[in-house]
């Protein structure tokens, strides 16, 4: 997992991995099962934490955070051992901010993305060859570093559709050419440019996850609350987008997706609605909409930041909810029907731990 501030045709390449069941860590490891056969399990899946919060702790402070995957190669390299210590089993590549819209952005040259993100998923493997460990290797996917042509309608205020498309691919195939698990869209605001980006995914054919950033908001009718993204689209918008949309020539896009989730969430005034409370209601919300959609064979993936940021005495940036408190939640977490469960920003190796805990302390019951 990274951090939410923005600071042809493929053959074979893909191989299955032997992953440690997250029960049995120091257990002998089991047969080979790819990832696509893992969902399949009643165990949860757990996910890393926050990656650029960690990279901040360490006094690394970038103009785009990938840069570190070059930059800082070792600190990168023991993040993702830190999680994977702590208990994870899945781990997000250093690429989300990798792609060249983003690279541009940060006054980088674009040409550098490819290397970046080759870069970035060696770093996840050097860190699984370390542990001794099988664990899944997520390619993260961010969104573009602005509003795109399908949401604002032009290309004044939009970054044109055919380079969201064009940024997307090169960073979803070079990580699919890396061996990559699956590919984790994360962080997403706009359901358009989720669906732009899975219609890249699904040629590669490996698993993809979609996970939205939503926003508390209430119908002024009825006053019920909705979560939407900043693009006004609620959970049922995105599986409506999936299923009937302009970019993939009139396919169904939902049948490709295998995760669908909720991660990051950063309300600035609203406690209830941050953080863990925050993921409960959103994946609530999610499966209320699968279920009246009548999709199942979804996972539900979700990963919050720590609470709501905030500036110390020294003015450093803090998060509100502790390790503890966190994991305080995650048995409404997982009744709510999340299965893939992890941090986003300002989460740690502690906070992956507690979580480790707690689900496994949940399934005995």
């Amino acid at each position: 997992m990274v951090s939410c501030v923005f600071t042809g045709d493929l053959e074979g390449g893909y191989t299955e991995r032997n992953v440690t069941p997250l029960a049995h860590l120091t257990e002998p490891q089991g047969k080979i099962k790819n990832f696509q056969e893992r969902l399949i399990s009643e165990e949860p899946i757990l996910y890393d934490g926050g990656f650029g919060s960690q990279l901040f702790a360490r006094g690394i402070e970038l103009a785009n955070s990938a840069l570190a995957n070059d930059l800082h190669s070792t600190a990168v390299v023991d993040v993702h051992s830190d999680y994977i210590s702590a208990g994870a089993e899945a781990i997000g590549t250093n690429t989300f901010v990798a792609s060249p819209l983003h690279l541009e952005m940060a006054g980088q040259d674009i040409s550098d993305a490819k290397r970046l993100i080759r870069l970035a998923v060696q770093h996840v493997k050097t860190a699984v060859a370390q542990s001794g460990r099988d664990v899944y290797i997520a390619g993260s996917v961010g969104p573009s570093p602005g509003a795109i042509e399908a949401d604002s309608g032009d290309t004044t205020f939009g970054i044109p559709n055919k380079d969201v498309r064009e940024a997307h691919k090169l960073v979803i195939h070079t990580l699919a050419e890396e061996g990559v698990d699956f590919l984790c869209l994360e962080t997403m605001f706009s359901a358009k440019e989720a669906a732009i980006a899975v219609d890249v995914a699904r040629e590669t054919g490996i698993p993809i996850a979609v996970n939205m950033t939503y926003k508390w908001t209430q119908e002024r009718r009825t006053r019920n609350i909705i979560y939407r993204t900043d693009w006004g689209h609620s959970p049922g918008d995105l599986l409506d987008i999936l299923m009937n949309n302009e970019f993939s020539g009139g396919n169904s896009l939902l049948e490709s997706v295998s995760i669908i989730g909720v991660n990051c969430g950063a309300e600035s005034r609203r406690d209830e609605h941050t953080g863990m409370p925050y993921a409960i209601t959103g994946t609530q919300q999610l499966h209320s909409a699968l279920t009246e959609a009548g999709i199942d064979g979804k996972r539900m993936m979700a990963y919050p930041n720590a609470g709501m940021p905030k500036l110390d005495e020294n003015y450093e940036t803090v998060y509100t909810q502790t390790p503890t408190e966190m994991a305080s939640y995650i048995p409404a977490l997982m009744a709510a029907g999340a299965y893939l469960i992890g941090g986003c920003c300002g989460t740690t190796p502690t906070h992956i731990k507690a979580f480790r805990e707690a689900i496994a302390s949940f399934r005995s019951q």
